[in-house]
């Protein structure tokens, strides 16, 4: 009864729209960044090679940082690192002639201006006001 009413809860409360979403595409290996509803980037991108998985669903921002490391991987560069979920991130790379087919270990690559470009945008709009959205 109690897990019902929080779920009726939940329903009733007023969802407000983020003013900045980066809808990111598997299958087309693509990122849409849409301002304020209208769309205003169209990137390739490139997700999970083979035997590796990127992450689908709806996420927030969760850290930001204009130059990280990798921890995971021989401390690969991974400039305007945007993390939406544990240790997957939307982030610049140096393998931009492979941009538009996946190839990463589960992270959403970039070229590296147009990490920048979002990067930035986030940072003006806002980190609670921008939602990531991944689809197969």
């Amino acid at each position: 009864m109690r897990a019902a009413l929080t779920l009726l809860l939940l329903l009733a409360w007023p969802v407000q729209a983020a003013q900045l979403e980066a809808r990111i595409d598997l299958s087309d290996q693509e990122m849409t960044v849409v301002f304020e509803g209208e769309a205003i980037h169209h990137w390739p991108v490139s997700s999970a090679r083979a035997g590796k998985f990127t992450p689908t669903g709806l996420f927030h921002v969760q850290v930001m940082k204009r130059m990280h490391y990798s921890t995971l991987y021989d401390n690969a560069p991974m400039p305007f690192s945007i993390f939406f979920s544990g240790n997957f991130a939307i982030h610049g790379t140096t393998q931009v002639d492979r941009l538009g087919n996946p190839a990463s270990a589960g992270c959403i690559r970039l070229h590296p201006e147009n990490a920048e470009a979002l990067y930035n945008l986030i940072r003006q709009v806002g980190r609670t006001q921008t939602l990531i959205e991944i689809v197969e």
